[in-house]
């Protein structure tokens, strides 16, 4: 359990990081946004993970998207524990379908994702931490086939030389 150090001007301590008693610190990046540096929730990362899962394929189906794959990347990358594909009809739906899926992973406290491609709305990545979403148009899906790629065996440590 975290413990709550309070000193001189009430400025507190929780688990190393520092806030002024009732208002919370910020970092500012380079593109100005100031995020809270207190973490939202203090469940565990496989349980985030999960969660994370779960709100990126309800709004995903929610949004009327398309061929929706889930890949469990946990043991294969340290870039996230799952990844999501999924195909959008057009450039539009595509578009639609990212923006509703940002705006429910900000409402169910996932925070600001980093997203890449929405302007041209073809392949759109969206980064929630423990998530990748990959949101296709069709044709370009079926070009890249990344799902294929992440899809491959493990390989056994005793078959490495």
């Amino acid at each position: 359990m975290p413990t709550l150090l309070c000193g001189v001007k009430n400025r507190c301590t929780v688990s190393g990081l520092s806030f002024r008693k009732g208002k919370p610190l910020t970092t500012v990046h380079t593109k100005g946004r100031a995020f809270s540096a207190i973490p939202k929730s203090m469940e565990s990362g496989v349980d985030a993970a999960r969660r994370a899962l779960g709100t990126v394929l309800a709004s995903v189906e929610d949004s009327k998207a398309e061929d929706i794959v889930y890949l469990n990347i946990a043991g294969k990358s340290a870039l996230a524990d799952y990844m999501v594909v999924v195909s959008g009809r057009s450039n539009r739906h595509v578009s639609a379908i990212c923006e509703h899926l940002i705006s429910d992973m900000k409402d169910e406290g996932f925070g600001h994702s980093r997203v890449e491609g929405l302007e041209a709305g073809d392949w759109v990545v969206i980064d929630a931490g423990d998530v990748i979403i990959h949101v296709f148009r069709p044709e370009v899906r079926a070009f890249y086939n990344i799902e294929k790629m992440w899809a491959a065996p493990d390989i056994e440590e005793e078959t490495l030389h």
